[in-house]
């Protein structure tokens, strides 16, 4: 039997996927033991088969979401290592990891180090985080210019839901619903809101997974 420790991809791009194994097998440490390109299920096979470490894309193209699905597989087998990984700068998503017991979170693009780094760190031990979020920008504003009332904010304006049902549920004053979003168009130099919810929704900045 190999002494291998056994990987499972979960990402819905072909291209990552393929990367990812390719990296894998250059590597004597590990190898593929499941390849698959949506989330719904992964908890399902990590109980059914021995896997040692899951690296996890958040959102799939059929809806599946991979931190709702982590958290399923820590919560069923806690000793399978996760590295949550992304190409879209949300702001939220590392912190929710952290939350639900995610060892390590990499960003596709935006990191120095290798997947085959901070696989090698995350199985001795090491929680392997990055500093912040990916800086992106957002009209003439950087995204690292909003607070994060702003973001709570922008998230629900991309549903399209109007600022009252947005009030109601951060638990806020309709006016001040108001500001937040006449403060952003500021920043931004976006010309009314849906222009500013648009720009949000294409930046990646913030993603709704409801």
């Amino acid at each position: 039997m190999s002494d291998k420790k056994r990987v499972m991809i979960v990402d819905d791009q072909f291209i990552s996927r393929q990367l990812f194994e390719m990296y894998i097998k250059t590597s004597t440490d590990y190898e593929v033991a499941y390849s698959v390109e949506s989330a719904a299920f992964a908890d399902a096979y990590v109980l059914k088969n021995r896997i040692d470490l899951v690296l996890m894309d958040i959102l799939m193209n059929d809806g599946s979401n991979g931190l709702d699905a982590a958290a399923r597989i820590k919560k069923n087998s806690p000793r399978t290592k996760i590295i949550a990984v992304t190409s879209m700068p949300e702001y939220s998503w590392m912190k929710q990891a952290r939350e639900i017991g995610i060892e390590s979170f990499w960003y596709k693009e935006a990191s120095e180090a290798t997947i085959l780094d901070v696989m090698n760190r995350t199985m001795a031990g090491e929680s392997v985080y990055p500093d912040e979020t990916p800086e992106v920008l957002l009209g003439h504003a950087r995204s690292t210019e909003f607070t994060e009332r702003e973001l709570q904010v922008l998230r629900f304006m991309t549903t399209g839901v109007p600022n009252a049902v947005i009030a109601e549920k951060l638990g806020i004053a309709e006016n001040t619903v108001k500001n937040h979003i006449r403060h952003m168009m500021e920043k931004t130099g976006c010309k009314n809101r849906t222009e500013l919810a648009i720009q949000a929704r294409v930046s990646g900045v913030v993603i709704s997974m409801e």
